[in-house]
Parts: C-alpha cells; sequence; structure tokens
C-alpha cells in the first residue's frame, strides 16, 4: 500500500512538473512593459478613481452598480493580492465602505436578475481578503436568493438560457464555495453548467449567443470560456459533473483555436472572417486557455503559443491610460449579422478592463 501511495506521489509530482514546465515555456519572458504584474496593476488603476454609473448618468441612479463594475473590481482585487500590492488592495476594500452603509445599500439592485445578482461576489471576495462578515453575509443572502425558486432540473429559475449567464451565476455559487466550502454552492455552479453545455454547445464546440439568436457571438462565448475556468478551479475532482464540464470545456477551446485571427485576437462574430477583431471576448478566451495550460487541463504545446499571442495582442491594443481599445459596448440579443458588425466599439469599456484583468490574473497565479 505504502509503495502505490509512493508510486502516485511521484507521479503527481511529475505532472505538476510538465505543467510548470509547459507554462514556463509560454508563460514568461514577456516583452518590457508586458509582463502580467505591469499590465495587471496598469488596468486595476484604471479602476480605482472611475465614479458608477449611477453617479454620472442621473436615469440610472435607481440601477445601482451594474455586473461589469463589480467584474472588473473583482479582477482589481485578485491582481493586488497575486502582486501582493497591499496599498492597491486597502484602496479597492475601501472604495467598498461606502456599500455596507445604509445609504450605500441602496445602491445594491435587489432585482432577481443575473446581472444583480452577481454583485454578490464583490464582497464575498473582499470578505476572503479581511474576514468581515458583513460583507460574507451580504454576499451570500445574493447566492442564496438566486436559488429562491428553480426548475424542474434543478437550477435557478433566473436561467435565461443567455450564454451571458455561464460567467454571472457560477461566478457567484463558485465565490459562494471559496468563502463557505459548503457543497451547495458548487453544486448549483455545476448542474448550471451542465443545463447549458447539454442545451446551447455546438459541434464545433462554440456557442449561440441565445437559443433563438444564432450566432456565435465573441463576447458571449467569453462568458463560457471564462465562467467555466473559473468553476473548474474550484470544482473537486471527485465532483460528479467534473467530467462532463471539461469535456465542455476541452471542446469550446478546441473549437476556438481555428478562428484565432493572424494578429492573436478573435472577431465579434468568431466564424466570419470579414468580422472586425474584437478584445473582451478574446480577453475572456484567454483567460480560459491561460487558466487551463496551467493546471494541466489543455496540452500546452498546443494552446500555450495561442494563449500567448493573444495575451501580446491584447497588450497591444492598451492605449496610454490602460484602456482596453475594441471594445463592443454592451449588446442585446441579434437576429443578422449586421447587428452585430455594427455594434459601437469604444476603449476603457468594463466588459474589457474586467477580463484584462482576469487574463493577468491567470497569469500570475
Amino acid at each position: 500500500m505504502k509503495s502505490i501511495l509512493s508510486l502516485l506521489t511521484v507521479l503527481t509530482a511529475l505532472a505538476s512538473a510538465a505543467t510548470a514546465d509547459a507554462s514556463a515555456e509560454w508563460f514568461a519572458k514577456w516583452p518590457e512593459g508586458k509582463d502580467p504584474a505591469s499590465v495587471g496593476k496598469r488596468v486595476a488603476e484604471n479602476f480605482l478613481p472611475r465614479k458608477f454609473r449611477y453617479e454620472t448618468d442621473p436615469n440610472k441612479v435607481r440601477e445601482g452598480v451594474i455586473y461589469p463594475e463589480v467584474i472588473t473590481w473583482y479582477g482589481a482585487l485578485t491582481v493586488a493580492e497575486l502582486t501582493k500590492d497591499q496599498a492597491l488592495t486597502g484602496k479597492l476594500v475601501s472604495k467598498f465602505d461606502f456599500y455596507l452603509t445604509e445609504e450605500g445599500a441602496k445602491r445594491i439592485n435587489p432585482a432577481a436578475h443575473v446581472d444583480y445578482r452577481v454583485f454578490g461576489m464583490l464582497p464575498l471576495e473582499i470578505h476572503r481578503i479581511n474576514q468581515d462578515k458583513r460583507c460574507l453575509d451580504l454576499g451570500l443572502a445574493k447566492a442564496d436568493a438566486q436559488w429562491a425558486t428553480t426548475t424542474p432540473d434543478g437550477i435557478t429559475t433566473e436561467a435565461r438560457y443567455w450564454i451571458d449567464d455561464m460567467y454571472m451565476i457560477p461566478a457567484l455559487q463558485v465565490q459562494a464555495f471559496r468563502a463557505t466550502k459548503e457543497a451547495k454552492y458548487i453544486d448549483r455552479a455545476a448542474k448550471t453548467m451542465v443545463s447549458y453545455l447539454d442545451r446551447l454547445q455546438k459541434e464545433n464546440g462554440l456557442f449561440f449567443h441565445g437559443e433563438n439568436s444564432h450566432f456565435y457571438w465573441g463576447r458571449g462565448n467569453g462568458w463560457m470560456a471564462a465562467g467555466a475556468a473559473e468553476l473548474l478551479l474550484d470544482l473537486p475532482a471527485s465532483h460528479p459533473d467534473r467530467p462532463r464540464i471539461l469535456e465542455g470545456y476541452r471542446k469550446m477551446m478546441k473549437g476556438l483555436l481555428s478562428y484565432q485571427a493572424e494578429g492573436g485576437l478573435w472577431r465579434q462574430l468568431i466564424d466570419k472572417p470579414d468580422s472586425w477583431p474584437e478584445t473582451s471576448g478574446s480577453a475572456m478566451f484567454a483567460f480560459g486557455m491561460i487558466t487551463g495550460v496551467k493546471n494541466g487541463w489543455l496540452d500546452g504545446a498546443t494552446y500555450g503559443p495561442a494563449a500567448r499571442k493573444a495575451w501580446l495582442a491584447l497588450v497591444d491594443q492598451l492605449d496610454e491610460n490602460a484602456n482596453l481599445k475594441e471594445v463592443c459596448v454592451g449588446t442585446n440579443k441579434g437576429f443578422d449579422e449586421p447587428y452585430y458588425n455594427a455594434r459601437p466599439r469604444t476603449a476603457g469599456d468594463l466588459h474589457g478592463q474586467a477580463p484584462m484583468l482576469w487574463s493577468a490574473t491567470a497569469l500570475l497565479r
């Protein structure tokens, strides 16, 4: 028995070493100013002084903090932690203090919608940093409210079967699992992911924007790539849904390889060569691939070069103020190609800033 355990220990160590070697080959020796610590710090500091949309648009006051602000804040916190930048961490945590007050609570939208429930992942991350029970209670309230009612197959009734959901729902439930280690939270995330994989994934590994919107929108698919990678980071090896989720994730990553443009990005409509290269979806795909290579879920020789190429292409799209350019603005489901290709592009939109931070964290882990 001892010899078997010793052999398993050796094999595990060899596998870990091989994964580390693959990561070192593709995710080291960056050109000056393009390393993840430098880039991540620039993008995180870009977020710090920003006002929230409800502060700048009088028509949005009642809406409160919105999901792109939440997920960018989360990314900035993880970059600060991984770079051991305590000053940056302190500033990002202090920025949240207002929302723990009676007045600030009015800017947390109570709507039963995935775009507002995801707010809970932010206080859960802050609780992980400073053990503030107020943050734990606030985050868990959002996670549990999301499961107040369920469908016959056991997932939240807030599920819309839009591919965007596959970041919003699992990200919140995974954060609740990280905070509590209670299996119900990771089970919720896994069950939802399996349901969406079974219902929406196509033979080429990609996903339509929605069941009645038959287009492979870049950022829509990006939500899936990022959500699956985030879930797999914490989904136990013994979990019964892990093989199905890993299968769907790998199928997607394989499909994406063939559509990466020469410059390193993916397009607004992934499978359309005449569609424009778009950065927010590309950053989400980079996060998914980097995470897969570094954790041994993807073959480094196959996916490492693609992920490195994507990261460098994305860094080249940052302006002098760390605003990511060529980001598609917020987009509803569309029903023809011109709708997607005509969507405005902008620089500094938080839909792009957030996954740029996530990709930096994937490289830093």
